[in-house]
């Protein structure tokens, strides 16, 4: 099978992961490497053993397709011209500064036959790949998403440096237009928003109280999902899913490694089960260059398209013009 050159335009911290990662894609072969900084670029490309492109053009010119990671504000350019180039790309999250840039990209990428993969990573983590085996209709979500400080990520908001992950798995699961934002937030060690709060409200009545925090004495990822006789919690951090469900004596199986941890009386009999969701382990970046590969080959739509990360990208806009308004 044919395999597709790759090459890494940027060579940060992400940038080298995605960089050494792709000795492990499957069907891709890792022509090089390009950053402004060229001892950094070195340093990545003698780790992973590639070549080092001087120039981003050359780089352009030697691959197949690019992933783009460089700071957000210098997303659209660098993806501008590699659409132009005829390439296909795998975009850092959030995919553009707006999503004006993000509607021309779309566009670009149609008139020149090129797929866009945006890094939502959350979409590949254990935990969310867990929850592939059931059917989920959330009625109301909370999400809290708690950072300790680190500079790296502060030229954006909090909004789009974290909450946005949450945002892209929020609008993934709830199958509605979204009616109504209200937000609140405050820059509190950097010029922008260091913790915001959102509430999504959806057309078909769910609603979503979203919490991200970049100056938190303790990490925390997690996800809680309530539905008409269901419950799931879900640790990011953790790769962990966890459901609680109630069913009928008739629904109970016969086996199972379900817990019950409890009977309601009422009309009819209902018992509380306990049920940790599984998923195969793996190293969600890698997972997510492998399907970008994957659908270069095969043609095949994305798992999280340009319009998936302009739909994040639209709601947290809007939630940080919110933000702004509020503080006028």
């Amino acid at each position: 099978m044919k395999k597709i050159k790759v090459g890494i335009l940027g060579t940060g911290h992400l940038g080298r992961l995605h960089t050494i990662l792709y000795k492990g894609v499957e069907n891709a072969e890792l022509a090089g490497v390009h950053d402004l900084d060229q001892n950094r670029a070195c340093e990545v490309a003698a780790e992973a053993e590639c070549h080092v492109f001087a120039d981003y053009h050359a780089l352009l010119a030697a691959v197949d397709a690019v992933n783009i990671v460089v700071p957000t504000t210098y997303h659209f350019e660098a993806a501008k011209q590699a659409l132009l180039a005829g390439k296909h790309l795998f975009i850092e999250k959030p995919i553009t500064t707006t999503i004006k840039q993000a509607e021309a990209l779309i566009e670009l990428a149609q008139q020149n036959n090129c797929l866009i993969q945006v890094g939502h990573i959350e979409r590949f983590n254990q935990a969310m790949r867990a929850l592939s085996s059931i059917e989920v209709a959330p009625k109301f979500i909370e999400s809290h998403r708690l950072a300790t400080f680190n500079p790296r990520g502060t030229d954006v908001a909090v909004v789009l440096d974290l909450m946005i992950h949450d945002i892209d798995i929020i609008l993934s699961l709830v199958d509605s237009p979204v009616k109504k934002i209200d937000a609140n937030g405050v820059a509190v060690v950097s010029s922008e928003v260091d913790i915001a709060n959102a509430r999504i409200a959806f057309e078909n009545g769910c609603v979503a109280n979203v919490t991200a925090s970049r100056i938190s004495q303790k990490q925390m990822r997690k996800m809680r999902i309530f539905e008409r006789d269901n419950y799931l919690s879900i640790d990011f951090l953790q790769g962990l899913s966890e459901r609680f469900h109630l069913v009928s004596d008739q629904q109970l199986p016969a086996e199972s490694a379900a817990m019950i941890m409890g009977t309601l009386q009422g009309e009819k009999t209902r018992h509380i089960q306990y049920e940790r969701l599984t998923a195969p382990k793996g190293n969600a970046l890698q997972m997510e260059l492998q399907t970008f590969v994957d659908a270069i080959l095969n043609g095949s739509t994305p798992q999280v398209t340009a319009r998936d990360g302009g739909r994040a990208l639209k709601i947290a806009g809007e939630i940080t013009e919110i933000i702004a308004q509020n503080q006028i």
